[in-house]
């Protein structure tokens, strides 16, 4: 059974940083692509930050240049590293794992929510001013 259970969520003051981390059990992350998402109140959920089976990564515009994804192998943990945190970024932030895309990770990014099947419950983001 697959499970993703997300952590290092917060509450931080503009211009911080957070590191988020999600474990799987039941899938080795490192074969697939894997990526985090994030939905604000009264908002859609949108991709943020995605990884493939050959550690190649994608960003969305909005964070490019803040975040940093990156999985280790050998503790089956993904990570997401966000820096110069603001206001809009406060949301429930969700690890994903696509499973059927061979490893790879549908581009664009902010297309390839349907592509993720094995979500994991969240963890809340919240950055004030």
């Amino acid at each position: 059974q697959v499970q993703l259970v997300e952590s290092g969520g917060g509450s931080v003051q503009a211009g911080g940083s957070l590191t988020l981390t999600c474990e799987g059990s039941g899938v080795t992350l490192s074969r697939y692509c894997v990526g985090w998402f994030r939905q604000a109140p009264g908002k859609e959920r949108e991709a943020v930050a995605a990884v493939d089976r050959n550690y190649n990564t994608l960003y969305t515009d909005s964070m490019k240049g803040r975040l940093t994804i990156s999985k280790d192998s050998a503790k089956n943990r993904l990570y997401l590293q966000m820096n110069g945190l603001k206001p809009e970024d406060t949301a429930m932030y969700y690890c994903a794992a696509d499973l059927a895309s061979g490893g790879y990770c549908y581009v664009p990014i902010g297309d390839a929510e349907p592509f993720f099947v094995y979500w994991g419950q969240g963890t809340q983001v919240t950055v004030s001013s």
